[in-house]
């Protein structure tokens, strides 16, 4: 590669992580944030922490920020050491993506089987109203949004550990006509809320958005085959550059000698 060639790789990969090293640290900013707002905002999915949105939003950015860094000094102060790490960190994240993808693909269905059992232990078990966890927030916005009431029926509310000998529901299952005003959340007439559960239509929610999810995957992957292709080549130049120095340098001392 001509040294105007490697010039302008060199560049571009440092402006090409920069730029993820910014999205790294707005993506850490956005899981603090969640952390220290809503204490976390606990996720649909109690039993796994690690994938609330504060974890998800700070190992993301974590990593992101790490490789960028890596990526972006590698490249500007031609650190072969720093290229090399950024090089396998970058394969071993598109492999976990890929293997990621494909389990996803082969227990599809008992990720969903997982899903359901998950939302009754987090009703049953985590939900309390006056907690700032934020799952009883996410809760009456899924219940409004898609118009249900608990996972399968309103019956998934009854005598929860938050009222353990009442058959009542939250406030926001109720009819829109009987939210305010009305005893319905109390009430235990199921003329006044909504019969359905919310499992069905959540799940179909998020099955219609993850055409969305793949093309910013296949997007992202291609991103990292840039990356990926940038590196390889800063390597093998800086290797080929460094071995022609060491042989002008052997050349002029044998030179000096004769």
């Amino acid at each position: 590669m001509g040294r105007t060639g490697y010039t302008c790789v060199r560049r571009t990969l440092c402006c090409y992580n920069l730029l993820f090293w910014v999205l790294g640290c707005g993506v850490t900013g956005v899981g603090v944030w969640l952390h220290v707002a809503y204490g976390g905002y606990s996720t649909l999915l109690p039993t796994h922490r690690v994938l609330s949105a504060d974890g998800l939003c700070l190992t993301a950015g974590a990593i992101t920020f790490l490789v960028a860094f890596l990526g972006c000094c590698g490249a500007w102060f031609q650190s072969r050491c720093m290229l090399a790490t950024y090089f396998v960190l970058v394969i071993l994240i598109f492999l976990l993506e890929f293997a990621a993808g494909t389990l996803g693909f082969i227990y599809r269905r008992h990720i969903g089987q997982s899903l359901m059992e998950e939302l009754k232990v987090g009703i049953e078990h985590k939900y309390d109203p006056d907690s700032d966890n934020g799952l009883a927030e996410l809760w009456d916005q899924i219940h409004t949004k898609f118009e249900c009431c608990g996972v399968h029926s309103y019956r998934d509310w009854h005598r929860i550990s938050a009222w353990p000998n009442e058959e009542w529901v939250p406030q926001s299952c109720c009819l829109e006509e009987f939210v305010n005003g009305t005893a319905c959340a109390t009430s235990k007439n199921p003329r006044l809320i909504h019969e359905g559960g919310c499992y069905r239509k959540l799940h179909l929610w998020i099955m219609k958005r993850l055409y969305i999810v793949g093309i910013v995957c296949m997007s992202f992957a291609f991103v990292q085959l840039f990356g990926l292709i940038s590196a390889m080549l800063l390597l093998c130049t800086s290797a080929e550059k460094k071995k022609k120095k060491k042989y002008n340098s052997r050349y002029i001392q044998y030179a000096a000698m004769v």
